[in-house]
């Protein structure tokens, strides 16, 4: 999720486990410990791309991380505090950074929250901004920094905040299966045999819901919302992994797939190759469209090293996406 949502959960996390002892510094704590699992955003300075999106969402979202290092922070944070005890501060500690990964699991590109295994858990339930997530959480926890520590109020409020964005994070798994349910029918209605599907919600809403679906040759994607009153229609876009020839077999190309989870295409432009990730949709939802939201030029040096590069995105696209979404939400 999106940094505003991980320092929110984290502060009322933070706010659950020692607010009545230490007030508004189990907040702040809370959400600086909120924020620590995503540092590994760093490793893109110092390493490829392809390493670090493997890298990303990785070791420092697993259980493993915040078991070994929530009682190293506790106990560095009640060298100085002056509340002492360890346990609780590492307690704190654990709870803001589990959440983080366990948060971040329901989003499309998921967690490696068993790490070290490398499977990573993705529901695919919200997207990583969701106001509808956020904003209420957001004011109960502004209510409860205005209470005093042991006010049985200040407590009603975190616990509210809580309780309200557990509930709608509940709710994202009967709406997905909703729309699945949809899609499903339309596949079926339209004859199309296929392979797989997968499906997500638009960015910044619950209410319009997006699949991709792999057929033998090409992926079908489409969206659906609760709002629709039309068919759902599907846009074809040819897989032309062929397109790869001999650089199928380079070790950093099987890793990238292997990332994608298999959802690829190529596609070619000006004798150039570039690799989309289908997982995250288009930046457009005109039809035909190609400007994926994760885009990748690959390129082969001399010496026949692969290298991914991230196409340069156009903010203007961004600004037109989110007017055509709030049409599109409305219903077809």
């Amino acid at each position: 999720m999106d940094s505003l949502t991980q320092i929110v959960l984290g502060a009322a996390v933070g706010e659950a486990v020692l607010g009545r002892k230490i007030g508004n510094k189990a907040m702040l704590y809370g959400a600086i410990a909120g924020t620590i699992p995503d540092l590994d955003i760093f490793s893109s300075y110092f390493t490829d791309t392809v390493s670090a999106l493997e890298i990303h969402r990785g070791f420092t979202h697993s259980i493993f991380f915040s078991i070994l290092f929530a009682p190293i922070f506790g106990w560095l944070v009640s060298r100085y505090e002056t509340y002492k005890d360890v346990k609780g501060w590492s307690w704190l500690f654990f709870w803001c950074l589990v959440t983080h990964p366990i948060l971040d699991a329901h989003t499309t590109w998921g967690t490696q929250l068993f790490w070290p295994l490398e499977s990573r858990l993705a529901f695919k339930t919200i997207f990583v901004i969701d106001p509808l997530y956020t904003l209420p959480f957001l004011v109960f926890l502004i209510l409860v920094l205005f209470q005093k520590r042991n006010t049985p109020r200040r407590r009603f409020y975190n616990n509210m905040g809580l309780i309200l964005s557990s509930s709608y994070l509940l709710l994202t798994f009967a709406l997905k299966g909703m729309a699945n349910n949809q899609f499903e029918k339309a596949l079926i209605k339209q004859q199309i045999d296929y392979v797989d599907m997968e499906t997500k919600p638009a960015p910044f809403n619950t209410i319009l819901w997006s699949a991709n679906v792999e057929t033998k040759d090409q992926y079908l994607i489409g969206y659906y919302s609760f709002l629709d009153k039309n068919p759902i229609h599907f846009e074809a876009y040819p897989k032309n992994h062929n397109l790869l020839g001999d650089l199928i077999q380079k070790k950093k190309v099987q890793r990238m797939i292997q990332i994608s989870k298999g959802w690829y295409t190529i596609t070619e432009k000006e004798d150039r190759l570039y690799y989309n990730d289908l997982r995250f949709g288009l930046l457009s939802l005109k039809p035909n469209a190609q400007n994926f939201v994760f885009q990748y030029e690959i390129k082969t040096d001399k010496q026949g090293e692969v290298t991914f590069t991230e196409t340069i995105k156009n903010p203007d696209d961004a600004k037109q996406l989110l007017k055509d979404l709030w049409i599109r939400l409305k219903g077809n």
